[in-house]
This record gives C-alpha cells, sequence and structure tokens, in this order.
C-alpha cells in the first residue's frame, strides 16, 4: 500500500453533507471524490471544470427575479403596437 498523507478541509457542515450523499450514491467516500478530483486537476493542467465571473448585471438579477416572482410579465405597454413602437425608437444615452 503507497504511503498517504492527510489534508485536513474546512468546509460548511451543510454543503459536506450533500456531497457525502452524492458521493455515496456514486459509490465514494470523500477522501477517495478528493483524490479524483487533484488526479483530474493533474490531467487537465488546471481545475477540471470551467470557472469564470457572471457577466450578469443587477439589471438582468432583477429581470430574473421579477420573472420568477411574476411581476411585470406584461410590461409598461397598453398594446403591441406602443411595445413595437417602442423598439423602433432609438435610445439616447444617459
Amino acid at each position: 500500500m503507497a504511503n498517504k498523507e492527510n489534508l485536513t478541509l474546512r468546509m460548511d457542515p451543510e454543503l459536506k453533507k450533500q456531497a457525502s450523499e452524492l458521493f455515496q450514491e456514486l459509490g465514494l467516500d470523500l477522501s477517495t471524490a478528493t483524490g479524483i478530483f487533484y488526479r483530474q486537476a493533474l490531467q487537465c493542467h488546471g481545475l477540471p471544470f470551467e470557472v469564470k465571473l457572471s457577466k450578469l448585471n443587477a439589471t438582468t438579477y432583477q429581470a430574473m427575479d421579477d420573472a420568477e416572482k411574476g411581476n411585470g410579465l406584461y410590461g409598461p405597454y397598453d398594446s403591441v403596437d406602443a411595445c413595437m413602437s417602442s423598439l423602433d425608437t432609438p435610445k439616447k444615452r444617459k
């Protein structure tokens, strides 16, 4: 058996619970899953998944929140013609 070293990780208890349950369904324990992550990182020469910043802004987040809550689904327009006219009108930049 190869020599092994201990690794201590600090993580949120709920995250650990959820990850443990997922890995258990896959037939893995946390130690084995962590080892797989490191092996994949070495094979990829980096993280084995894409890491990027969200390009969404506050307006987009607000629109997503409104859509989930059903707010403003019918828009500020009284008719399709009014909506289409607004789309055809160039907006002045502030």
